[in-house]
């Protein structure tokens, strides 16, 4: 199942590199921010099946963001180049991918959030 995803990822560099993998995976970046004021607006608003977090966004803490997505009920993973280290207290069972990552273990955390993404029903017939 191909996923919609958005993306916060403060190092553009980073950020670009996690896009390609993650549409080599053959899911799709539907939004994209480098900082928590842009990030909380697209957890709130957009439209997607997942997200993906770095943790530490130019020292800011990646929280609000976290908070917006549990509220809306979006499944969401971090990668963070320091390991579980910095994962905020409320958010500590949430799964971490550390930086840098293969292709492969992006895709399992992917596949692991989208086991919790409701389907989409097609509705009556």
């Amino acid at each position: 199942m191909s996923a919609s995803v958005l993306l916060i990822e403060d190092e553009a560099l980073i950020r670009m590199m996690l896009v390609e993998m993650i549409e080599e995976a053959g899911h799709s970046v539907v939004a994209e921010a480098g900082n928590v004021a842009k990030g909380a607006v697209l957890a709130t608003d957009a439209e997607f099946d997942l997200a993906i977090l770095d943790i530490n966004l130019g020292g800011d803490t990646i929280e609000p963001i976290a908070s917006a997505l549990a509220g809306r009920g979006k499944p969401f993973f971090f990668v963070s180049g320091y390991g579980s280290s910095g994962v905020p207290d409320a958010f500590r069972g949430t799964p971490v991918v550390t930086k840098p990552c293969l292709l492969a273990e992006l895709q399992t955390a992917i596949d692991a959030a989208m086991s919790q993404v409701p389907s989409k029903s097609l509705g009556p017939i």
